[in-house]
């Protein structure tokens, strides 16, 4: 890949209810240019990553990042959108505009707005990510989709909850040191693992410590070729970045292996010429806790069904063989869905340029990213590496 990235800002998650789609948008975008050091007149290319999917009443976004400021007028701006990975679809667009020689300079912004909507409905419109002719019946929406898997792996694999609590009391960990994250609470192994008022049952076998919040928020990176990087304040390379897209219907594959993610994994550490060991950290899909531990598999941390142990000996806390979100993830950090991905590259992107704060893993070189839309269809890596 030819670029790199040059700059971001990134919002608090959570309950925004001063916030609008919109003035979201215009923060991050006028942060991040200010982050990169350039101004409005020096874009070549917008791209909006925004799920909606019935959360805003506002479709048709891509032109509200020209709110920010007048200069931005007539440049291009496209909304991209592929379920929870449309923050990383936003990104590998406008990373194909800087390889194509269309663009020298590309904004990339995610966003996304759910807590203004009922909570009926944010499930209805969460479950527009699955096969609706399979799943849209499911009790429980999404979290009823993954439960499903979560049980489906438990009958094939053994009991896998003492795992699953343990991913999930990594993360609120690791997000009480990120200041986007919206909870910031170390709730404790013993809290996630055994059912309560507070932590009930969702769905299947999964609790509510399994699953990812539903939150607002919004994030921005500015990419560049990569000679107009080096002149810049800072350049965090792309080493590979890959799209593997998989069938919708789970009925078409073992939904237990997530090919999709393993393929992707496998032609981005091919690609980049290293091996997962050479990762310093990665940032990985959390939606629920289940899908973290299937990740493992897929990236190769462990054989399949192994997972669990990794978790267990806790390999991928923040000290760990290979740490894995440690800015919490999406279980405490938060998923506003359009900008999760856009997320994962500014976090680690900080994370190599020493900028990490509390989330920092000391020496931090390569990072890995996996940012997933549906259960494994849409399946997004990255390898990020600093080179100014």
């Amino acid at each position: 890949m030819t670029g790199c990235i040059v700059g971001w800002a990134h919002l608090p998650f959570g309950k925004l209810e001063n916030e609008t789609v919109e003035s979201m948008i215009v923060r991050v975008t006028n942060q991040a240019l200010d982050h990169a050091g350039i101004g409005p007149e020096d874009v070549d290319e917008i791209v909006l990553g925004h799920f909606n999917g019935g959360f805003s009443p506002q479709d048709f976004t891509a032109s509200l990042v020209l709110q920010a400021d007048d200069r931005l007028r007539f440049k291009p701006a496209t909304r991209v959108e592929n379920a929870c990975a449309t923050g990383s679809a936003a990104v590998r667009q406008g990373l194909r505009a800087i390889d194509a020689h269309a663009a020298r300079i590309v904004l990339v912004v995610g966003v996304e707005q759910m807590t203004k909507t009922p909570g009926p409905e944010i499930g209805k419109n969460l479950l527009k990510a699955s096969y609706l002719p399979e799943d849209g019946d499911i009790p429980a929406g999404f979290a009823g989709v993954f439960g499903k898997i979560a049980q489906g792996y438990f009958q094939r694999h053994g009991d896998q909850s003492d795992a699953l609590a343990t991913i999930a009391a990594k993360n609120h960990a690791n997000g009480v040191e990120n200041p986007y994250a919206q909870m910031r609470k170390d709730l404790g192994y013993d809290f996630c693992r055994h059912e309560s008022d507070k932590n009930p049952f969702v769905a299947g076998p999964l609790k509510r410590t399994d699953c990812s919040l539903v939150s607002d928020g919004a994030a921005a990176i500015v990419l560049a070729d990569t000679q107009t990087a080096l002149s810049m304040r800072r350049a965090v390379a792309f080493r590979a970045n890959e799209h593997v897209q998989d069938f919708l219907p789970m009925s078409k594959r073992d939904i237990l292996l997530f090919d999709g993610c393993e393929e992707a994994w496998n032609r981005a550490l091919k690609n980049a010429g290293i091996a997962l060991d050479d990762l310093s950290l990665v940032e990985t899909h959390d939606c629920f806790t289940i899908a973290e531990l299937i990740e493992y598999e897929a990236m190769g941390l462990a054989p399949r069904g192994g997972g669990a142990k990794v978790a267990l000996e806790r390999q991928t806390a923040k000290d760990g063989r290979l740490p894995v979100n440690p800015s919490g993830g999406l279980k405490a950090k938060g998923h506003p869905i359009g900008a999760t991905g856009v997320s994962m590259h500014a976090l680690c992107s900080m994370q190599l340029t020493g900028e990490a704060g509390g989330m920092q893993i000391p020496g931090a070189t390569l990072a890995g990213i996996f940012n997933m839309g549906g259960a494994a269809v849409a399946n997004y890596v990255s390898i990020l590496e600093r080179i100014k």
